[in-house]
């Protein structure tokens, strides 16, 4: 059977409607875009995954069809509902740029795996649509699937895509998490919002591994969060030395953005307040961990995503970049660990140390 858009009485009122509920159910923003595909958003995608700015990501080539526009996944969508929710920080992200025994975890991955807590809200909101236009179809997604969230997010007025690539929001900075909801209903969109980047360069001049080659452009394989979450195996030696203490993701180029002064923690959801122990943990503990214990520290968060080995293997060239003696207790066991990147990872950081 074949779908045909469902026609409402008065879309721009449901609009009004659906961005109230989703401010009652705990989304900082909201706004509408079509789902027909824009050759400009597909075309720089190809670029970009052309030029092999993805690195190992295979999976992003792979589906590319699907991630060229909402209908190349679904052909049926009419509309596309763009969400946000924000996780404003209530610390300094950069506190602990010269604490080099503590570890640097990304803003974002301190509380509760956004990833459960956006579907759960989006879940909600597909629900209330349903019981509003129960003859729409919706389909619900977060971070993935083969969809571009960042444009798409742009496309839907809720912001733009800054110099470093993620999206900016006038209100909330730096700091949402995206969500998106596809629907057979057609929706009136809503103006794209305009870059407002200017002159400014501070993200892409706070980078440490130089990730950006030009404005509105990432090289992924010299991405700091790429290289301590996607790659796997040991990380070139030419990038080592500028991780410094992150061992999972980096906030950089986010945390030096002038707009996030904007942003309110109040705006934040509460499943993302941050963990104490994850705050400013001690490289020399998380060292320590074995896979049983990586599982039940990291219970609930994104971070379990990339399991004990490649975990242990950022905290040793962070311990290696430490500049702490005390640290090869924790690091020499290591030498002998069945992963070859962490026991490579182990001698890298021992000869530091010892030098």
């Amino acid at each position: 059977m074949v779908n045909t858009p469902v026609t409402i009485g008065s879309a721009n009122d449901l609009t009004d409607r659906i961005a109230n509920e989703a401010r009652a159910i705990g989304f900082a923003a909201c706004g509408f875009a079509s789902a027909a595909e824009d050759p400009l958003r597909s075309g720089r995608l190809e670029q970009w995954l052309g030029e092999g700015n993805h690195g190992s990501m295979e999976w992003m080539e792979a589906r590319l069809h699907h991630r060229r526009s909402p209908q190349g996944l679904w052909p049926e969508a009419r509309s596309v509902i763009a969400l946000g929710m924000s996780y404003a920080p209530t610390l300094d992200p950069m506190a602990l740029e010269n604490a080099p025994d503590r570890a640097r975890i990304s803003v974002y991955a301190q509380g509760r795996d956004y990833h459960d807590v956006v579907k759960k809200r989006l879940k909600a909101l597909a629900r209330w649509l349903i019981a509003q236009e129960p003859s729409a179809q919706v389909k619900v997604f977060v971070d993935t699937a083969p969809v571009m969230e960042k444009p798409l997010g742009e496309a839907a007025g809720i912001g733009w895509q800054g110099k470093h690539t993620n999206l900016v929001s006038r209100d909330h900075g730096s700091w949402l998490f995206l969500g998106a909801i596809y629907t057979t209903l057609d929706l009136t969109p809503a103006t794209p919002h305009r870059d407002q980047c200017g002159s400014c360069r501070a993200c892409l001049d706070a980078c440490p591994t130089k990730a950006f080659p030009a404005p509105y452009t990432l090289d992924a394989r010299r991405c700091i969060s790429y290289l301590t979450i996607e790659h796997k195996g040991a990380i070139p030696n030419e990038f080592r030395e500028a991780l410094g203490n992150r061992i999972y993701g980096c906030d950089d180029c986010l945390a030096v953005c002038p707009w996030n002064k904007f942003a309110s923690e109040a705006y934040a959801a509460s499943e993302f307040l941050p963990r104490a122990e994850l705050t400013a943990p001690r490289l020399r503990e998380l060292l320590a961990l074995d896979d049983a214990g990586f599982r039940k520290v990291f219970s609930g968060s994104p971070i379990k995503r990339i399991g004990r080995d490649r975990f242990v293997r950022n905290c040793l060239y962070a311990a290696g970049n430490s500049a702490d003696g005390a640290m090869v207790e924790a690091v020499a066991p290591l030498t002998h660990d069945p992963d070859p990147a962490i026991s490579e990872a182990a001698h890298w950081a021992l000869t530091r140390l010892n030098s």
